[in-house]
């Protein structure tokens, strides 16, 4: 089983991008999208449905917004955390950032985690209590589904490693100490980053570059997008690799998609 997920920046931007990519990874099973920027009744379905795609999608106008492309039928298709928890304040589903399915034995949650702006602004704030709330939705997850996938764009890089250049990264966004153990907060609950598993210790390699400066050409990038699984998929893992030639095209997303096999 091959998961590909990938921030592509806009759905109708990069449609001839995303259907390229697929083309390109026939042994791919699902591609988990994130920031697709479009409402639900915009998304261009028929353009992978024509290829035989079953597609998933959560999504609103302009911002945030996920989608699972599958080459078969998934399953319990899950959006929000009110699918999963109850009494939780409806701000936190207002953004469209979760959507989750069942292929074969695996639970597949793909997420996009809020950026957080600066540190200690209220965006920031939000992504701390976002970040909080996803952990609970994990514990409920969990309670009835032993394997799992967590994948997207979480916007913090968890080490050092992880950034091109971590001199000062305390006081930066997405790399914050508070953000950190947040996530490892979550990870806690018996996750393990599959990339690791493969490059353990590895500098220089990167799933973001910021569109200035030249940042992909001098790989001047940070590891933002993770696949983390559960014990069990942990052990069934193959590889985990992140394809840069998405980043190469023409006006493409700043993001490139990171793979996992089971």
């Amino acid at each position: 089983m091959q998961i590909a997920t990938w921030n592509v920046n806009s759905i109708r931007s990069r449609l001839d991008q995303a259907i390229a990519f697929l083309q390109s990874r026939p042994d791919l099973d699902v591609l988990c999208l994130q920031e697709t920027k479009v409402s639900d009744g915009d998304f261009p379905l028929a353009a992978f449905q024509e290829l035989g795609y079953f597609v998933y999608i959560y999504g609103q106008k302009s911002y945030n917004g996920v989608a699972l492309i599958a080459r078969q039928e998934l399953t319990e298709i899950r959006t929000g955390f009110n699918s999963l928890l109850s009494d939780i304040d409806p701000e936190f589903d207002l953004q469209k950032r979760l959507i989750s399915g069942v292929l074969d034995d695996v639970r597949i949650i793909n997420l996009y985690v809020p950026n957080g702006s600066a540190i200690a602004s209220e965006k920031y704030e939000y992504k701390l209590k976002w970040l909080a709330l996803l952990k609970s939705y994990l514990v409920e997850t969990l309670k009835q589904e032993p394997n799992i996938l967590i994948c997207g764009d979480f916007n913090i890089a968890l080490e050092d490693i992880d950034i091109h250049d971590p001199k000062q990264r305390e006081s930066k966004v997405m790399a914050s100490d508070v953000e950190r153990e947040a996530l490892q907060d979550i990870l806690s609950l018996g996750f393990k980053d599959v990339f690791r598993k493969f490059y353990d210790g590895e500098e220089g390699h990167y799933s973001w570059w910021d569109y200035r400066a030249g940042s992909f050409r001098r790989n001047h990038g940070w590891r933002i997008d993770h696949h983390y699984v559960t014990a069990d998929l942990y052990e069934r893992s193959q590889f985990c690799e992140i394809d840069i030639n998405p980043r190469k095209n023409p006006q493409p997303s700043d993001h490139t998609p990171v793979i996992v096999e089971l």
